[in-house]
Parts: C-alpha cells; sequence; structure tokens
C-alpha cells in the first residue's frame, strides 16, 4: 500500500552477499523537512521568547545604549559614576586582559546593566500606570485632562509593536477587596431578593462573617496574592472546573454558529478544507505572536493573553478526584470523527502545511470510505460525555496500553477535534424557529458520542456545508474561542474563497498518504461502560430545550441614541421578561472579565439589583407615568454599568467570596455565612458575547449567529446574546425540559 510505503524510510533483504538497504527516498525526504519544520518552529519561539522578555523595549535597544556608553568613555565622560572603573579593577585582578579590552568589557558590562536597569524601570512603571482603573468610571465620551496625560503615558511606556504575550509581565495583579467592602456590596446585591426577616437573618451572618472568621481567611488569602500571580485563577480553574464529576456536555461546554445566512459552499468536504486551513494559519500565528494583544481605550489598555496559551494542542483528561489538562507544544496532526470511524490526518507534507484543496481531498477521503466501524468505535466518545468517574476509571482499565492507548494518545495530542456531521444544519427561511433551536442543540451535544466533549474545541461541518464548534471550557473562556472563530471565518470568506463549483482553490495531491483509521479493541465490559455513559448524556440532552433567535427590530445604534449602554439596556430587557414568566426576581449571573490583570479570568455581575427590580416593577404598574419609568430605567441601567465596572477592575462579590471559602475548607472551618452564600442557585445566567473581529459595515452578508449555553440551574434559564452590528441582537435561550417552570 502507498502509505506503508510512505511510512518506512528504508527496507532491508538478507542476501548471500549480506544485507542489502533499499533507502526510501521520498520517507527520508519527508523526514528531513519535518525536521526542518521543527527546528524553525523552535528558532521562532527563541526569537519571539528574547522579543517578548525584553519589551518593553527591544533586542536592538541594547546595541544602542552600550554603544552610547562606549562613545562617553572615549569621549573622556564617565556616565556610571565610578561604577565602570570598579569593573575595570575587578577585571584587572584575573590578569587575561589589556586594559584597552578591560575598558571596552567594562562599558559593555555596565551597559548591559544599565540596559535591563531601564527595562525593569519601565516595566514597572507601565504596571504602575496600568493599575489605575479611574479611566473606566468617567462618563462616556468624556476624557479629562488626567486621563488624557495619563493615556500618554501608558503609550510612551508601551513600546512599539508589541507581541501577544508582550504586555503579561507588566500587567498588574488582581488586587484582594478588603473582606468588609464585599460583603457589603453582597448584602446589597441580595436585599431586593428577600424578605425583611430572611435579610435581617443574612445581615447577621454577615457581619459576624466579616467580624470574625473572615479577616483571618483574608490574611492567607493576602499571602497567596502576594506569592501567586493570580488569587483566583488557578482555584477557579480546578474548583469549578476540574473537580467537577458531572458531565460536561451541556453543563460546561459551549457552542459557536456559523454565519446565519451566509453558505460559502454546500461541499462538506470543501467547507472542512477551508476552514481547517484557516484555523492552522491562526495557529501558525499564535506559534509565532503574531496575533496582536487586544487593547482597550482607543488601543492604549491591553489585556491578559494567558488563556490564549492552551488553544490548540491540548485535552482534558478525566481523574477519579480531579481531571488535569494536558498539552504539548505541538502536534502535526488532526483527528476526524466520521460514521462511527476515527481517522488521523496528517497536516504536513513536503514541510509545509497541507492547502485547503489537498485537506478537502482528505476529508473526501474519509467521507468515501465505506468501512464499518469497530466494536464499541462508534460510540466511544459517550465517556467524554457522561459523568467522569466511569471515564476515568474506563481510561486507566482499557487504555492505558496497546493500541487503544496510541489511538487515544492520538486524539488527546491532536490539533483539535473534527466531526464531519452527517446531518444538514443551520437556518432555513421555511422554518426559522425550529431549524435555529436544532441547529443550537446539534453543536451543544449533537447524539452525544460524535464530539469529543475533553478536547479544548471540536469543529463541526455538516453534511449541508454549514459549520460550528463546540468547546470545553476550563481552558479558556468564550470571549479566547469567539477571537478564533471570527477570525477563521474571515479568513475563509474573505480570503481563501471556493472556486465556482464550490471546491476550494488549488490542486490535488495524490502523493499525500491517505488518512490512517485508528485502531481499536474495546472489551464488552468497556462497551457497557459506554452504553451507561451514553444513557446519562442522552437523558441530560433529552432534557435540554433551546430557543436561538434573531431580533432585528432595533439593536444597538437605536439604545446608544438613548445614551444607554447597550448591554445595560438587554440585562434590564432580560430582568422584564424574567419577571413576566416567572412572576418573581432571581439571582441573576451576567459574566464579566477581569483580564486587565494578568492571567485573570471572570467575575460575576449580579444583574438583579434594587434599581433594576424598581424599573420592573413600575413598568408593570399600569398607574406609574413613563417620565417615572424613564427615570427608574435610568438609574438601574447607571447602576448596572458601575457594577459591571466594578467587576473588571477587581472589585467584585462572588470570586473573592469563592476563594474565601477555599480558604476556609483547607484550615477545615466551617462558614455557615459562606456555605450559604455558595449554595445560593443561579436561576438567570447571563453572558455577551463580544463582535471582536467580523466588520459589519463592510461586510454585512457576515452575520454571526455568535453562540450559547446550557442552563446552569435545574429550574433556571441560560441566556447568551450577541449585538449584531447597529440593528440587530441574537438570543440563545437554554431550559430544562423537566421543569414546568421554565
Amino acid at each position: 500500500m502507498a502509505e506503508a510505503h510512505q511510512a518506512v524510510a528504508f527496507q532491508f533483504t538478507v542476501t548471500p552477499d549480506g544485507i542489502d538497504l533499499r533507502m526510501s527516498h521520498e520517507a527520508l525526504k519527508q523526514i528531513y523537512l519535518s525536521g526542518v519544520h521543527s527546528w524553525k518552529k523552535k528558532f521562532i519561539r527563541f526569537k519571539n521568547g528574547i522579543i517578548t522578555g525584553v519589551y518593553p523595549a527591544s533586542p536592538s535597544s541594547w546595541l544602542i545604549v552600550v554603544v552610547g556608553v562606549m562613545s562617553t568613555m572615549y569621549a573622556k565622560i564617565d556616565p556610571s559614576l565610578g561604577i565602570i572603573a570598579k569593573i575595570n579593577r575587578t577585571l584587572d585582578t584575573t590578569g587575561y586582559m589589556s586594559n584597552q579590552t578591560q575598558n571596552i568589557v567594562s562599558g559593555i558590562l555596565f551597559g548591559t546593566g544599565l540596559w535591563v536597569a531601564l527595562i525593569v524601570t519601565m516595566r514597572y512603571s507601565l504596571k504602575m500606570l496600568l493599575s489605575y482603573h479611574g479611566w473606566m468610571f468617567a462618563e462616556h465620551g468624556k476624557l479629562s485632562a488626567g486621563t488624557k496625560f495619563w493615556m500618554t503615558l501608558v503609550k510612551l511606556f508601551s513600546g512599539r509593536k508589541p507581541m501577544l504575550y508582550s504586555f503579561q509581565t507588566s500587567l498588574p495583579r488582581l488586587p484582594v477587596p478588603a473582606v468588609k467592602d464585599t460583603v457589603n456590596r453582597y448584602l446589597e446585591s441580595v436585599r431586593p431578593l428577600m424578605d425583611d426577616e430572611g435579610f435581617r437573618r443574612m445581615e447577621g451572618l454577615a457581619k459576624d462573617f466579616a467580624f470574625n472568621l473572615g479577616p483571618r481567611l483574608q490574611w492567607y488569602l493576602k499571602l497567596k496574592s502576594w506569592w501567586a500571580t493570580n488569587y483566583v485563577s488557578d482555584w477557579w480553574e480546578e474548583y469549578i472546573y476540574l473537580r467537577g464529576r458531572g458531565p460536561i456536555m451541556v453543563n460546561s461546554n459551549y457552542f459557536a454558529m456559523d454565519f446565519l445566512y451566509l453558505s460559502p459552499t454546500t461541499l462538506q468536504a470543501a467547507r472542512a478544507g477551508n476552514v481547517i486551513h484557516a484555523v492552522l494559519l491562526y495557529r501558525k500565528k499564535l506559534d509565532r505572536q503574531e496575533i496582536k494583544p487586544i487593547l482597550l481605550m482607543g488601543s492604549t489598555v491591553p489585556l491578559c493573553s494567558a488563556q490564549w496559551e492552551r488553544m490548540f494542542n491540548t485535552s482534558r483528561i478525566p481523574g477519579e478526584e480531579s481531571d488535569t489538562l494536558q498539552h504539548v507544544k505541538d502536534s502535526k496532526h488532526i483527528v476526524v470523527y466520521h460514521k462511527g470511524r476515527y481517522f488521523k490526518v496528517w497536516l504536513y507534507h513536503d514541510g509545509r502545511l497541507l492547502r485547503p484543496r489537498e485537506i478537502e481531498q482528505q476529508m473526501q477521503r474519509i467521507l468515501d470510505d465505506d468501512s464499518e466501524p469497530q466494536a464499541g468505535e462508534e460510540k466511544l466518545a459517550a465517556l467524554t460525555a457522561g459523568d467522569r468517574v466511569p471515564w476515568a476509571k474506563a481510561r486507566q482499565a482499557y487504555f492505558s496500553r496497546g493500541k487503544n492507548k496510541q489511538s487515544l494518545d492520538a486524539i488527546e495530542k491532536a490539533a483539535f477535534f473534527v466531526t464531519l456531521d452527517d446531518t444538514d444544519q443551520g437556518y432555513r427561511k421555511e422554518d426559522p424557529v425550529k431549524s435555529l433551536d436544532a441547529y443550537a442543540k446539534s453543536l451543544i451535544h449533537g447524539r452525544c458520542y460524535d464530539r469529543w466533549f475533553d478536547k479544548t474545541f471540536t469543529l463541526i461541518i455538516f453534511k449541508n456545508g454549514k459549520m460550528g464548534l463546540n468547546a470545553e471550557h476550563s481552558w479558556a473562556d468564550a470571549p479566547i474561542i469567539g477571537h478564533l472563530w471570527e477570525n477563521v471565518m474571515t479568513t475563509e470568506y474573505l480570503e481563501l474563497g471556493y472556486s465556482e463549483d464550490g471546491h476550494c482553490k488549488g490542486d490535488t495531491n495524490q502523493n499525500i498518504p491517505i488518512p490512517t483509521k485508528l485502531q481499536w479493541e474495546i472489551p464488552e465490559e468497556c462497551q457497557e461502560v459506554i452504553d451507561r455513559s451514553l444513557s446519562t448524556a442522552v437523558a441530560l440532552a433529552d432534557d435540554v430545550d433551546f430557543c436561538s433567535f434573531y431580533f432585528d427590530a432595533f439593536g444597538k445604534g437605536l439604545i446608544k441614541k438613548a445614551k444607554t449602554s447597550p448591554d445595560a439596556f438587554v440585562q434590564l430587557a432580560l430582568q422584564l421578561a424574567h419577571y413576566k414568566d416567572m412572576g418573581k426576581f432571581s439571582l441573576t449571573y451576567e459574566a464579566s472579565m477581569t483580564r486587565l490583570f494578568r492571567e485573570g479570568r471572570t467575575e460575576t455581575v449580579r444583574s438583579c439589583t434594587v434599581e433594576s427590580c424598581n424599573f420592573v416593577r413600575s413598568m408593570e404598574d399600569p398607574t406609574e407615568s413613563n417620565e417615572n419609568k424613564l427615570k427608574f430605567f435610568r438609574l438601574a441601567a447607571t447602576k448596572h454599568q458601575h457594577l459591571y465596572r466594578l467587576a473588571m477592575t477587581g472589585a467584585g462579590i462572588d470570586r473573592h467570596l469563592f476563594c474565601l471559602y477555599v480558604v476556609s475548607k483547607y484550615l477545615a472551618v466551617d462558614s455557615p455565612f459562606l456555605k450559604e452564600v455558595l449554595s445560593e442557585p443561579w436561576r438567570l445566567s447571563t453572558s455577551q458575547t463580544p463582535q471582536q473581529h467580523i466588520d459589519l459595515k463592510k461586510n454585512p452578508e457576515m452575520l454571526s449567529c455568535g453562540g450559547g449555553f446550557g442552563p446552569v440551574a435545574d429550574d433556571g434559564y441560560g441566556v447568551s446574546y450577541i449585538i449584531v452590528g447597529e440593528d440587530a441582537i441574537h438570543f440563545h435561550v437554554s431550559s430544562k425540559i423537566s421543569c414546568s417552570e421554565t
């Protein structure tokens, strides 16, 4: 077979004259080119490491500083205030150098030290400047002279042409709020949700905690904040995500959708070819740190880029008590699932990345393969959809050796996972509501065995050419995947394109080895575990109700004309809709980000406030005047914006209380206050998907639906929304069918 020939570097036969080696020149060529490719990547990473390591200076600035020092020395001026002379005397004791050599070496050493000192000074100055967040609380559109001067200083110390990770060491640490401040903000947030008696009881618990146990726990948390890069993120990743023992499908993973109306091609293999290539181009930019860091405030204030590090070549590994994240530096293959079979597809040939048409060819070979799945293979991925403990035990028992281990390694160490789905999905004009709902459910759970839910993301290409993405949540938050997704869609549609017949541009290449089927030996006992996991997953999937809809009566254009924050407007609309539906107010979660700080992830904005409840009641009161309704709306919107800014600047409520709770568990002390706070259900969980890359003014046809997630509480709603351009908002609402109230 051709692929077997390509895989073997040489063959030999024994003859009467000895051993005859017959070299396979093509195989040796591929090995050589693969090695060249690997060394190129290592060199680029080494070079970028140096550039990032000396930022905001540049490597060339070292030469400028050293030449400057040497010039002043030859002009008989001592810029070092005697330090160079001391270095000279130290070198003189060695007796190995002439006076001229000593002067040169002393000048270089002092110049290097001065250069390093300047880098540290600039970096520390930038960190101090970025610790200021007063600009966020200024009135929208109005910058004071002090803020403008601050922005000038930030740009001055930020250097030129930053790479993705250039700002990491200059970002401030997430501050630990005072216990009393957090407790007071918490009490304010729950006031509209409790009657007087319940609030007095909670107030008593809170004040007792703030004066007694709280300061003790806070001391340990302060200690961690001084020692660790971020006092929240590692515990958040471990205890909220990796230690969860229930299914991550629906409960944790989320999804992203394709263009709403646009279908670049209806050929499944062609769409896969271009999109996979676009993803790999993004990975190439990421490896080279060519992705620009996200900057706020007129391209001035950087956000943390740490979450990009594990986007590719990463998989969640199940454990009996806690999962782990396995990340490898590089991966030269992907794994593709189609009709119950798993295929390993190499991404490089002749030392280069496969071109779109070549990837399409590989995908078509998989689609044309009519072989049957091996025993237990078809529904194997159900293990990643069910409870974590059975999967961890099965992995240890049945996948830790032999061909099962090799095949599982291929999946877990793949760049990412691809599913060639054999169903048609996407928006249909004749039935827009049901088609989008079915599309959302297919992306978030599918058949429960045709997505590898442990991979950082599964790229899903449907039979009719539509696509989507299912993402694991522990390694990063939705805006990071959103950035990848928008870049991929832009590259695919505006740069790569398709031929008139719907195929990828370019030519096929028959010399590329065909995809390799992964081999399995799955015993009946393991198949029983797979079936049980599938039953758990199917029960969960069947209970999920999704409503995905496009609202185009108005959008942020009209909202901004009313001088209101679009996010605050949507949140207040959700509060009103929820009250009309449930007849009561509920604890509401809105995800905010803390990436103004190093390794920051998210914080909670508690959107149900006293002010929002007053607004909702006024809207439901037919006797209330429009003037009062508008007044209540303005007050509620202003309050919401203030809470969002507090969350972004490290003064939120929930992450601080969460970390105090973790400390209390380590100290084996019980806190009735913290226990009650962390057991409160989020019956309305919301999140906005930011539009980051697609320019709808230039390309209005590239309308995207954003993405969504499952309900957080069994008796609650999950609401994701994306503010699309100036005139529309797309909503994804999820709930449980088993709950009679939703």
